[in-house]
């Protein structure tokens, strides 16, 4: 009798987790079904789901809390210091210039690559300041991703063309970085084929332009080295060298950040 009694409570165990393991796999498809754009939105997802991994392994380390209270950083501000380096990538940019000098054609493509070179000299300076600078970059790429989805739908690109220009878009820009990454710590001639294949795409035949681009992201990089990184990290506040200097060797003085009355 005892045995039957054994017998007849796994048998309702075994129905309990076989209705649980249903319900969790029910859960999971309605999930995936009604996730929208999987392809396009991906990197958004593990975006997100970075930053919250990122986020609690910094308070949980020693160096972390140190850096988040002597500094008085917290994670809006972050947000708001990145959303606005993102800004004025694009605001102090003279694309046109950029365009001219380089012979670049006047689209979404060429726009981006211009930004995303940009964006990557913010993103190598603000990783010199440790978790909460590399923490600051992640903001700054995902204000990137809304933006070009966002100025695709203005420019009434096509949803089925704009989900393809997104995966397009998202393969150069993790392909640029490593190239760039390479360039800056080796010589000109590294940097300038980094140039070559990313930002001119393989299409440069006067060799002038690839050296003003060259002097360019070298001044930038030698400026921005200059900035104060606790200052960067509360207003994320950048100034862009002109493209065409006199004295390209000259260092611009770094002029004072601002603060609201919050401290941002």
């Amino acid at each position: 009798m005892a045995a039957l009694v054994r017998l007849g409570t796994l048998q309702v165990r075994i129905s309990s987790q076989i209705v649980a393991c249903s319900a969790i796999q029910h859960s999971a498809a309605q999930s995936l079904w009604h996730r929208s754009c999987p392809n396009t939105r991906r990197h958004f997802c593990t975006f997100t789901t970075g930053l919250k991994d990122e986020h609690k392994g910094l308070l949980q380390t020693t160096t972390g809390k140190q850096i988040w209270k002597t500094m008085h950083i917290t994670q809006r501000k972050i947000k708001i210091a990145a959303l606005r380096m993102y800004t004025r990538c694009v605001e102090r940019i003279e694309y046109d210039e950029f365009f001219d000098k380089c012979s670049l054609p006047d689209t979404l493509t060429s726009w981006f690559l211009v930004t995303q070179l940009h964006v990557w000299m913010c993103m190598v300076r603000m990783k010199q300041e440790g978790r909460a600078g590399k923490y600051m970059c992640r903001f700054i790429v995902y204000s990137m991703w809304e933006d070009v989805e966002q100025r695709g739908k203005v420019m009434g690109i096509d949803a089925v063309k704009m989900k393809k220009a997104m995966r397009d878009f998202t393969e150069i820009f993790y392909a640029s970085i490593f190239g760039y990454d390479e360039g800056i710590i080796s010589d000109d001639r590294i940097l300038s084929a980094a140039l070559w294949r990313n930002l001119f795409n393989m299409k440069c035949d006067d060799p002038r332009q690839l050296e003003l681009m060259v002097e360019y992201v070298r001044k930038q990089m030698q400026y921005l080295d200059s900035l104060n990184g606790e200052d960067l990290l509360l207003t994320g506040e950048v100034f862009w060298r002109p493209l065409v200097e006199t004295d390209p060797q000259s260092i611009l003085k770094p002029s004072p950040p601002t603060y609201n009355d919050e401290g941002l």
